[in-house]
């Protein structure tokens, strides 16, 4: 018997720091065996620490490689004798700006790891996924991923096709035991967050700022429950709702907000 010595098991990437890390913390809390990778290997090895080497599996991952990628499910599969509860994709990269103004390599890097990458991890772990009862594919969206936001037009298109292929997928793995489902984050206190974000987010409604830890209790509940779309904080389906009645309006809303702070940027990691 492998390391996961029989218990449900979660593969997470982007887990050194912000969701991933806070996910990762909190099945580990609840009993599971965690396979936790990012491409920061300092971080993964100070959090393995305290979640217990008994406890986890971490390794250093660039998402973007899928031999790489493949390596690591085959080495976490063997530890948990073939065994995938959950797998959670969440890493991600975020790079801001006016899309005119953007370097072409940087739009090309975001759609590589926000898009590319979500499509080859799932579709590297599915074989796995299909082999455990009761299993579920999950990814991060975004907030981004409800309306177009400006300053953010790749990283929000990314996001946009994140959420289309969870609801796609969701339409072709029913009946086969795997779930898929998604989480779409408002303002989460995470490194991606731009300077100043944080202290000036509203105290109220569905912009306020949220502790990763609350997406991190929405990727437990989605295990157990069947429900699609996971919006952090519950509220922001209300923007989704609109977003698909009233788009015009939106856009002005949108614009102008924009125009008020000067643009909107982000710096380099979910």
């Amino acid at each position: 018997m492998g390391k996961a010595n029989g218990r449900k098991a979660v593969f997470i990437t982007g887990a050194a720091s912000g969701i991933g890390h806070a996910t990762a913390t909190l099945f580990v809390e609840k009993g599971w065996f965690v396979g936790a990778y990012d491409r920061n290997g300092e971080l993964l090895s100070a959090a393995a620490a305290k979640w217990g080497a008994e406890n986890c599996m971490t390794g250093v991952l660039d998402v973007t490689d899928r031999t790489a990628f493949a390596a690591a499910l085959k080495a976490f599969a063997a530890e948990t004798d073939g065994r995938l509860d959950l797998f959670y994709s969440n890493a991600g990269i975020g790079r801001g700006g006016p899309f005119a103004d953007q370097p072409w390599e940087e739009v090309e890097e975001v759609v590589r790891v926000n898009l590319l990458a979500v499509l080859s991890g799932i579709h590297l772990a599915l074989p796995l996924l299909k082999a455990t009862p009761n299993s579920l594919c999950f990814s991060t969206s975004s907030s981004s991923a409800t309306y177009g936001m400006g300053g953010i037009a790749v990283y929000s298109a990314t996001k946009h096709a994140v959420k289309g292929f969870t609801e796609a997928l969701a339409v072709e793995l029913k009946g086969t035991g795997v779930r898929v489902a998604d989480t779409l984050p408002g303002l989460i206190d995470t490194p991606i967050l731009p300077p100043g974000a944080a202290a000036g987010a509203e105290r109220e409604g569905m912009w306020r700022l949220m502790p990763p830890r609350a997406v991190a209790e929405a990727v437990w509940s989605a295990y157990h429950e069947d429900k699609i779309h996971w919006y952090v904080p519950p509220e922001l389906i209300e923007f989704d709702t609109l977003a698909t009645t009233a788009p015009e309006a939106v856009r002005d809303q949108m614009a102008a907000a924009l125009a008020a702070r000067g643009g909107f940027s982000l710096p380099s990691k979910d």
